[in-house]
């Protein structure tokens, strides 16, 4: 074995951005929705849903996303306790996205200019977004059991300003697709009279979807008709259907990669004997003689040191590297991080 001190311009670190799609399938358009066949009986089945893209016992069934209800009054849940008004899972839903959207417990959540007492999260599996979410990337379809289907899509690229708050970037949810507003309606997108159509989050992988604007029952909506009331109602499940229905759930993720970059310079003096013991007769003479003033070695791999000699990485070259004094080879090293 051989060593060589690498200098500083030997190191070099630059980094990359990455997009592909969120979805374990690895398909750029998620189009089969599965939630367990015992989540709808379980208390939180009222007012939360995972969502799988395959059937949830299987081996490869992974989450993709969740479906939460919050509601400011505590509506569409049943309360804790019949004797405190309007404290129930949605009301403590409202109240954790108000927290880590607005972080504010006074502010309440407006789309587009209007404010809405009620709203659906959409919040993308952990594992599955990597650093952030990719604007512009976002189509989602509805389709109602009337065949009426509503696709839609972040504002991204109809903005000059990007607006932030607690959860970092904010794009307005709108008609459209591809991160552009569909304009038949408004020219932003948005709905007539109650706003936008949500929040496109990209930096903690959640779209909150206006309750109010997906209830319209004309053109603009899907006629969702969510519970309120102090009755249990299973409000998630409403908006599982349409996005089942509809089969269409398109999303990217983007992640910037760093990468250190390790330049192995090889002179032609350096590195042609090898350090094998084959090499060598029990009586300390080369088996090859040749090897004595032609000699050749092969490099395979190489390994990395810090100063105490401790290995930290080995790079393997895809084939064995011939060297010999007439030779000279720089070996490129990506570490990705």
């Amino acid at each position: 074995m051989s060593f060589k001190r690498f200098d500083a311009e030997d190191l070099v670190i630059a980094s990359e951005a990455v997009s592909a799609p969120v979805w374990s399938t690895g398909d750029p358009i998620l189009t089969t929705f599965f939630t367990s066949s015992t989540q709808p009986n379980l208390e939180s089945g009222k007012f939360y849903y995972d969502v799988y893209q395959t059937g949830s016992t299987l081996d490869n069934a992974a989450v993709q996303f969740s479906i939460a209800y919050g509601d400011l009054d505590g509506s569409g849940s049943a309360p804790y306790n019949s004797s405190v008004v309007g404290k129930s899972p949605s009301s403590t839903i409202y109240g954790q996205y108000r927290t880590l959207v607005l972080g504010d417990e006074e502010s309440s959540f407006s789309f587009g200019g209007v404010s809405q007492e009620y709203f659906y999260a959409i919040t993308i599996d952990r594992n599955q977004f990597k650093e952030s979410l990719l604007p512009a990337s976002f189509n989602l379809t509805l389709k109602n059991t009337s065949n009426r289907i509503l696709t839609l899509t972040d504002n991204s690229t109809a903005v000059t300003t990007v607006s932030y708050n607690d959860a970092g970037r904010v794009y307005q949810v709108v008609s459209g697709s591809n991160g552009v507003p569909y304009t038949g309606v408004n020219a932003n997108g948005y709905t007539a009279t109650s706003g936008s159509y949500g929040l496109f989050l990209p930096d903690i992988g959640t779209i909150i979807l206006n309750g109010a604007a997906l209830d319209i029952n004309g053109a603009q909506g899907i006629n969702l008709s969510t519970t309120r009331g102090t009755t249990a109602a299973a409000n998630p499940a409403k908006l599982y259907q349409v996005i089942n229905s509809g089969s269409s759930f398109q999303l990217n993720y983007k992640e910037t990669v760093t990468s250190q970059f390790v330049f192995a310079r090889i002179r032609n003096s350096e590195f042609n004997y090898s350090t094998n013991p084959s090499y060598i007769t029990g009586s300390g003479d080369l088996r090859i003689s040749s090897m004595l003033d032609t000699p050749q070695s092969y490099i395979t791999s190489v390994g990395m040191y810090n100063d105490n000699n401790e290995l930290l990485a080995v790079a393997k070259l895809s084939r064995p590297l011939l060297k010999d004094f007439t030779k000279e080879a720089l070996i490129r090293i990506k570490l990705d991080f």
